[in-house]
């Protein structure tokens, strides 16, 4: 354990050195949010979006990258330095999920940006992005499945549960939903990136009992970075995730689950996202069908600054909520 420590506080202080030159350099190359009208999944206005974040016009984008760097970084140079042998697949399957949804993130990061046209395949209309998210998804799938040996549920109270090659496709979905899930969780300063850190608390103490130190490693590096790149987040905010972020993390934040064999527990530390996405397709499935809206705002986050809530109140609540909900998920997952 105090390997672990060293480790985050060692991740913490390298980003804490680099985010404000990184924060500079995204002025220089105009990586920040501009004046825009936005749109939801259906390409319908969203005033009430942009009635409570018009004023947020110039915040840097693109954090994630930063956080994305030097996690891959330290990881792979903690296993050199201390001559520990990973699990090279689990080692793979983490990095490449960290990275090649970030790469994703940033192109549409990039995309919005500067104002590319929003046609075709890579124009990543919500179509094209759901579907390089599920062959990405499932890829992940395929590993888990043919290098890991994953073919099985556990869910307490039940067991193991054998579904052999169909934990490809449950792999698919559970990280296409958490990368959508942060996504659209990361609307508040400082909202999806406290989250993420109290999850990642959480499975840090499952990957403990499971006496996993290849998943430990990399949890410690990611929360020491991310826990730097918060105190810039928090309201009001000097930096934001961008996509480049919120689709990693979101992502990798289920593989990390995913690689604990907690299946249940994944979705109950992550309750507060799974509340955010539920809402928000509820919204949209309710307009599509029966052009009607479902909530006066949606998700979650954006009808209580409907309500008249102050933006740190609700970020400061949904923390608490997400540590209610990430203590019962660690009970779920080591309870006999």
């Amino acid at each position: 354990m105090g390997q672990l420590l060293g480790l985050l506080l060692l991740s913490f202080l390298i980003t804490s050195i680099l985010i404000v030159p990184f924060i500079d350099l995204l002025y220089k190359f105009k990586l920040r949010r501009k004046r825009q009208v936005t749109r939801d999944a259906f390409e319908k206005l969203t005033p009430i979006f942009d009635k409570f974040h018009g004023w947020k016009v110039g915040t840097p984008v693109g954090g994630g990258l930063l956080v994305i760097v030097v996690v891959s970084i330290l990881t792979l140079w903690t296993y050199e330095l201390f001559g520990f042998s990973p699990k090279f697949w689990e080692v793979f399957v983490i990095l490449f999920t960290f990275i090649s949804f970030g790469l994703l993130g940033l192109y549409d990061d990039i995309r919005k940006t500067f104002g590319y046209k929003h046609d075709g395949l890579f124009g990543l209309r919500l179509r094209f992005k759901l579907l390089f998210q599920i062959v990405l998804s499932l890829i992940i799938g395929l590993i888990f499945y043919y290098k890991l040996g994953f073919d099985f549920i556990n869910i307490h109270w039940f067991g193991k549960i054998e579904i052999g090659i169909l934990f490809i496709p449950l792999t698919s979905f559970v990280v296409v939903s958490f990368a959508n899930a942060f996504n659209i969780t990361d609307g508040l300063d400082g909202l999806a990136s406290g989250l993420l850190v109290i999850c990642l608390i959480a499975f840090w103490a499952i990957s403990s009992t499971l006496l996993d130190p290849t998943l430990g490693i990399f949890i410690s590096l990611w929360i020491g970075s991310v826990l730097a790149f918060l105190y810039f987040n928090v309201f009001p905010a000097r930096i934001w995730l961008g996509d480049v972020g919120a689709l990693s993390f979101g992502a990798t934040l289920a593989v990390v689950g995913l690689l604990t064999g907690k299946i249940a527990a994944v979705g109950v530390i992550g309750g507060v996202l799974v509340a955010e996405v539920g809402s928000s397709l509820l919204q949209l499935l309710s307009k599509k069908f029966t052009g009607k809206k479902l909530f006066l705002a949606a998700p979650l986050h954006l009808w209580f600054q409907n309500k008249g809530w102050p933006e740190p109140k609700i970020v400061m609540r949904f923390w608490l909520v997400g540590i209610l909900f990430a203590i019962f998920g660690v009970w779920i997952a080591v309870i006999k």
